[in-house]
């Protein structure tokens, strides 16, 4: 009778057991609240012809027009929304008008604002590819940059930087001049305000700017005094990866769109997911692979002005659109 009782005992903890670590997944991991996306075309193969690409890391989205980092390439490619070439700029090297591996690329008004990850500094372009800027330099002290991967601009025109390896995100004014920091200079950590190598900025129309936290596999989001908003990815915003909606392995990118959605490039889960505002899960789209509709490490993602999205299929060197259901 003793041996039954233990294991009715046994089969009871086993079930308790399983409810919790059942509602405890359930808790972290949210249902979607939106239908998904479909896949509507590809363009782009290896290479170094026009409209080729080798390795592109970054895109925006300017009206009929999308602009792409060929970053091994050491250019800008630029397209109209069904993927047909239109020009290029930029040729590999340091000097002015020439590109070491440019990043995340954002558009504001008439410019095209480049980071570039082996020159540590922030290159501007008019649209038409004539240079209007440099900003920043090489090195750790206020307005300099260590590979920076991002950059985002208010509409006064300050800007907001992810300063990869010095491990923060720098406020500067549109000339460069430094106005304050998030994060600590080249120290890692996981607590809010502190970053593991950030990759991209972005500011909402609430107003909040988003940080895609790289290897803390989160978003994290600011006011624009700097002080701390919110984030999400993962049990607690940990830096707790996983391939569960919501989660992130490793982000690469964030948009924001004017009605206040948040996409992000889930680099190693191979996919894009969609937020709201405060964080809260929409829906994912993409599954790993090299067929129609599949990625090989997507690294940068972008949303045109009729809710398109667009994404930078690093390892099968192609660009991606997708629209919603």
């Amino acid at each position: 009778m003793r041996q039954i009782f233990v294991i009715k005992r046994l089969v009871w903890f086993l079930l308790v057991l399983a409810g919790l670590a059942l509602a405890g997944f359930f808790a972290f991991v949210p249902r979607a609240r939106e239908p998904g996306y479909v896949f509507v075309r590809s363009w782009g193969t290896a290479g170094d012809a026009p409209g080729e690409f080798h390795d592109p890391t970054g895109i925006a989205v300017s009206g009929s027009e999308v602009f792409i980092s060929d970053s091994r390439n050491g250019r800008i490619q630029v397209f109209d929304l069904n993927g047909n070439f239109l020009r290029a700029f930029g040729t590999p090297g340091e000097m002015l008008g020439q590109l070491g591996r440019p990043m995340n690329l954002t558009v504001a008004g008439d410019e095209l604002y480049v980071p570039e990850y082996f020159n540590d500094r922030i290159q501007v372009f008019g649209l038409d590819g004539t240079v209007r800027r440099i900003v920043g330099e090489a090195g750790n002290s206020p307005g300099q940059f260590s590979a920076p991967g991002g950059v985002a601009v208010a509409a006064d025109g300050d800007l907001f930087v992810a300063d990869f390896y010095n491990q923060r995100v720098q406020h500067l004014r549109a000339d460069g001049s430094f106005v304050k920091q998030w994060g600590t200079t080249g120290e890692v950590g996981i607590g809010a305000g502190a970053f593991n190598y950030p990759t991209d900025v972005s500011v909402g129309p609430n107003g909040l700017i988003y940080v895609a936290d790289g290897y803390n596999d989160r978003i994290q989001a600011f006011n624009p005094n700097g002080s701390f908003s919110l984030k999400w990815g993962g049990p607690f915003a940990t830096n707790i990866y996983g391939p569960f909606n919501g989660w992130f392995a490793t982000v690469t990118s964030i948009a924001t769109t004017p009605d206040g959605s948040i996409f992000v490039a889930d680099f190693y889960n191979h996919r894009i997911q969609k937020f709201a505002p405060d964080g809260t899960f929409l829906t994912a789209f993409g599954a790993f692979g090299d067929g129609p509709g599949r990625f090989n490490h997507p690294i940068a993602v972008a949303v045109g002005d009729d809710g398109v999205v667009f994404v930078a299929d690093l390892l099968n060197n192609r660009i991606q659109k997708w629209r919603p259901k």
